[in-house]
């Protein structure tokens, strides 16, 4: 059974507590871009995903795609091939990309609303169009007027589709050791090698498909500065076949409908974006964008699971409640939603769905000003803030979604782990975003590698001065005080792992790197916290307006007293460092 309503009531109620109109729907940009404007688009967007994505995401897992050797194509599962090009009539590709190439121009805001949509219905399918996004992002940003001008109209229509080609069998993270050779010739380059794990390196929806391809050049350094980016074609504007094949498909744990293609280059002809020897420069511009697009792939399927299993406890009947007034006296057991461990599970996620979604929009919402805002120092302000953020809603979100999935399929019980109630299937497609786009672990040591220490702590400090100011803000409404004690307790933590982090790491990188995943942890539930306050605030001043409101506020007091108090077991974890770690010799293990 498949069960999805679209969150439009929490989405507008989030634009509108985080100022939307005030501070999105202000900047030139996106004039044309009201709240009101937005929720429309947003509304039609939903109808889509839950009416014609959604069918489709168990065909997709059952029938998978199918390579032929001898062609070195791929077809999609049945269905598939349609709904890309309804997709691309509706507009959603381009969605928020500049109208000059035949976007819409609407925030990038939008983008996450609709990523979170779309990938809660058919997450295969919406990896496509989400690869597009990313190379846009990476072209608009790196490439030549002459490449914006031939490449983007035809990938912001739909119309041709992209790839991210970063991985070798070689090479993963570490892209230093890539051997992809780019021979010069005439304009353009010859790009040989092989790469791996390529989404969409190879379908038949699109009519052609461009590949963002790291290589060296011959006069390239040794390691990560000897990198360039080329835009490879499938085919030349011609029509002239490019020699990039696929030839072969990973067999995976989910995502079945979504080809994860090795993907070999003879000689492929590329042209090369932006400066030689720069590619990772450009190429962590699509990157960045994706890693918080993978962060609401954990939002997405849990909230997914999270309506399934709420749907299957409201019919199930099992046992009798322990509160003996509770009990049907017309049936021969009581609706499981009696039960205080059902419930507890349903509330771990949705106090977590609510309050993850809220820390991703919260973040969207500084992506834009960051691009956008005429002040140059607001948009330093805002990148910090986003920069900051990036490697917590990649990490954070994808491992506490991927758990709280599993929490609604316990719900559930024998039929959770069942075909027939497909969170089994969300499950599956989950948990690659733990891994892709930058494992969490290298999420954790970017996080305290890189972010932490930029500008001297300028962006940690930037983030807890925003709680403070919140907090001194608040402070005298007394309806505040249950939620904003938890909250300084928290910041107050996190400060002080911070800084003590700080202090080990520079004496020691080991110290610092073995406690990086917990750390993140402690960061996302105080970040989480925060922007938990701030919905709190909201509700409280539209408590009377219906029970929407009251409702927020009791899902709120529930992280707070139920969630955030985990923060005081990972806490011991931080301090504890590396001793115990890198204490057993490798033949103990």
């Amino acid at each position: 059974m498949q069960i999805y309503n679209a969150p439009l009531k929490d989405m507008q109620f989030l634009l509108e507590t985080f100022g939307y109109n005030e501070r999105i729907n202000s900047m030139d940009a996106f004039k044309d871009f009201d709240l009101e404007t937005l929720m429309m688009l947003m509304e039609q967007s939903a109808k889509f995903c839950s009416e014609r994505m959604l069918p489709l995401n168990r065909v997709g897992d059952v029938e998978g795609v199918k390579y032929n050797p001898e062609t070195h194509e791929v077809t999609t599962p049945e269905g598939f091939k349609k709904l890309y090009q309804e997709a691309v009539e509706q507009g959603s590709v381009g969605l928020t990309f500049p109208e000059e190439y035949g976007g819409v121009g609407a925030p990038h805001l939008a983008g996450v609303l609709l990523s979170e949509m779309a990938t809660a219905t058919n997450k295969s399918f919406s990896m496509v169009t989400g690869l597009s996004h990313g190379l846009l992002d990476a072209l608009l940003a790196h490439g030549s007027e002459e490449q914006k001008q031939r490449f983007a109209p035809l990938l912001t229509s739909g119309k041709w589709s992209g790839t991210m080609c970063l991985t070798e069998p070689q090479c993963g993270t570490d892209l230093g050791m890539l051997t992809t050779k780019a021979e010069p010739k005439d304009d353009h380059y010859l790009l040989t090698g092989t790469k791996i794990w390529i989404t969409f390196g190879e379908h038949d929806l699109a009519e052609n498909i461009v590949h963002l391809v790291l290589a060296r050049l011959p006069d390239a350094p040794e390691g990560i500065k000897g990198i360039s980016l080329f835009l490879v074609p499938k085919f030349d504007f011609d029509g002239t076949r490019n020699p990039i094949y696929c030839t072969g498909l990973e067999h995976k744990m989910g995502i079945h409908a979504s080809p994860t293609c090795v993907m070999s280059l003879e000689g492929a002809k590329g042209w090369l974006v932006g400066e030689p020897h720069k590619g990772m420069r450009a190429m962590f511009t699509m990157m960045n964008a994706a890693r918080l697009l993978v962060g609401i792939e954990g939002v997405s399927l849990a909230d997914i699971s999270y309506q399934t299993a709420l749907e299957f406890a409201k019919d199930r009947r099992q046992s009798r409640s322990l509160d003996k007034s509770k009990r049907d006296p017309d049936a021969a057991a009581d609706c499981i939603m009696v039960h205080p461990d059902v419930r507890r599970m349903l509330l771990n996620v949705k106090s977590l769905v609510e309050g993850m979604r809220g820390l991703a929009y919260w973040t969207g919402f500084y992506l834009d000003i960051s691009h956008h805002h005429a002040d140059e120092d607001t948009r330093a302000e805002a990148d910090d803030i986003v920069a900051l953020m990036t490697p917590i809603i990649k990490s954070f979100m994808t491992e506490k979604g991927f758990d709280a999935i599993s929490e609604a399929m316990q719900v559930c019980g024998g039929a959770g782990y069942t075909t027939d109630w497909s969170i089994e299937q969300y499950m599956r497609d989950s948990r690659i975003a733990l891994i892709y786009e930058g494992t969490n672990g290298i999420q954790a040591l970017d996080l305290i590698g890189r972010k932490l220490p930029r500008g001297n702590g300028r962006l940690f400090m930037r983030f807890n001065q925003l709680i403070t100011d919140f907090i001194k803000a608040n402070k005298e409404d007394e309806r505040m005080a249950e939620f904003l004690n938890p909250l300084k307790d928290a910041s107050k933590k996190l400060g002080a792992a911070t800084m003590g982090l700080s202090m080990k790491g520079m004496q020691d990188p080991e110290e610092a790197a073995a406690v990086a995943s917990p750390f993140l942890n402690l960061f996302g539930y105080t970040a989480v916290a925060y922007v938990w306050c701030l919905q709190v605030r909201a509700a409280l001043d539209r408590e009377s307006e219906g029970a929407f409101y009251a409702t927020k506020l009791k899902t709120a007091r529930y992280y707070f007293q139920n969630i955030l108090p985990q923060i005081n077991a990972l806490v011991p974890i931080i301090e504890a460092g590396k001793a115990n770690l890198m204490d057993l010799d490798i033949s103990e293990f």
